[in-house]
């Protein structure tokens, strides 16, 4: 039988992965199977035990497998990456998968890419080639991708970047982003069903996400504080923020947030809003301000204005939707006013995508199926670019 696993550590990075996990499951049969692995902060309630919103989709797991999730220091990090691989060597050792499916940049998601290599099972990657020069995820992708056999980029750009990196392009393919299915097939509420589902009465908001900058020693606490005296500048702006994920520093974050709910009357913070809320908050929104990947990718698609805060998404594409501001208090708030121009929506209404048509799943799901065929030959050829430098 050919079994193919997918593996999910955090809310967004499931929210990719679900029409892939669909479309492949349309496949189905005795000779060949899809397995579902679920770990990270999934299994934690501090991160709003997502593992419940994959449950209620409705979608089965098949696997789900504790490792810590500890944030605070670089040895913390370490210590979670060692007892990943620990764990996936020895998940990915007794099962004999046919392939591995693994999306991004996380932390976690490396020490996995290290257990499937360790254990010859060959790596489909999802969203190579991107670039973000502010985080540790960028170098974490790039491994990735050398460990990888087939590769799913989101753009034509990271396609490029993928070849340049001596990945043979007879497997490299740009079938643009799963966020832009989502957003066609999955944002669905309306703006009365979205608002009601977090009881939330004005129409005017924003909705949030701030992340650690992870390569750079900056104070969390002092760009926490610029960032809330920002958001208390706009008392008549309901700002929703999700919480950050679990890189180093993130729990920080989070407590910040939490103690800061309680004296900013219109901030309302969340551990996970769920991608179909999520989504739906988003198109109805006046804006997305924060630092995740998400107001880069997604937001231009509903047109609608982002403030990118700090270097954490320097170097992706951006779309002239796209404000791009320091992290002091000044900055962003002329930001936030410049989104809320209404010249802006004008400019967000002609932004075109990069990301894609909205069929991303279909086509990777299509070619997965046609590779797995064959006898995967592990031992890759080194493809070189003839350029001169």
């Amino acid at each position: 039988m050919k079994r193919v696993a997918i593996v999910t550590a955090t809310r967004a990075e499931y929210g990719l992965l679900a029409p892939i996990i669909d479309e492949l499951r349309h496949y189905e049969s005795d000779s060949f199977r899809v397995e579902l692995i679920v770990t990270g902060t999934h299994l934690y309630s501090d991160y709003g035990m997502t593992i419940d919103e994959i449950k209620e989709r409705g979608t089965r797991i098949d696997h789900e497998i504790m490792i810590p999730v500890n944030c605070g220091s670089a040895v913390d990090i370490s210590n979670d990456q060692s007892v990943t691989l620990n764990k996936f060597t020895e998940l990915f050792e007794e099962v004999k998968y046919s392939a591995l499916v693994i999306l991004g940049d996380r932390y976690e998601m490396l020490s996995v890419a290290i257990a499937a290599m360790n254990t010859h099972t060959p790596i489909f990657h999802i969203s190579g080639g991107d670039i973000t020069e502010g985080a540790i995820d960028d170098c974490i992708r790039h491994c990735i991708t050398k460990m990888s056999y087939l590769h799913f980029t989101t753009n034509e750009m990271s396609r490029k970047r993928v070849i340049q990196m001596g990945e043979d392009p007879k497997r490299v393919f740009n079938y643009g982003s799963t966020s832009i299915d989502n957003i066609l097939n999955v944002a669905t509420l309306s703006k009365k069903e979205a608002m009601d589902s977090i009881h939330l009465k004005n129409d005017k908001y924003a909705l949030c996400t701030y992340h650690p900058i992870t390569l750079e020693d900056a104070d969390i606490n002092d760009l926490m504080q610029h960032f809330l005296s920002a958001i208390e500048s706009f008392k008549d702006i309901e700002f929703i923020v999700t919480k950050s994920n679990s890189d180093q520093g993130g729990k920080e974050i989070n407590s910040i947030l939490e103690k800061a709910e309680h004296n900013i009357p219109n901030m309302h913070v969340f551990a996970s809003l769920g991608v179909r809320r999520y989504l739906s908050l988003m198109k109805y929104s006046l804006l997305v301000l924060g630092n995740s990947s998400s107001g880069i990718i997604e937001a231009p698609v509903f047109h609608i204005p982002t403030v990118n805060i700090g270097n954490r998404q320097r170097g992706r594409h951006l779309a002239e939707s796209i404000i791009n501001c320091e992290s002091d208090k000044n900055s962003i708030v002329t930001a936030i006013n410049k989104a809320l121009d209404p010249k802006m929506k004008d400019i967000c209404m002609s932004v075109d995508s990069i990301y894609g048509s909205g069929h991303s799943a279909k086509l990777i799901a299509k070619k997965i199926l046609e590779i797995i065929k064959e006898p995967i030959d592990l031992k890759k050829s080194f493809f070189d670019i003839v350029t001169d430098f």
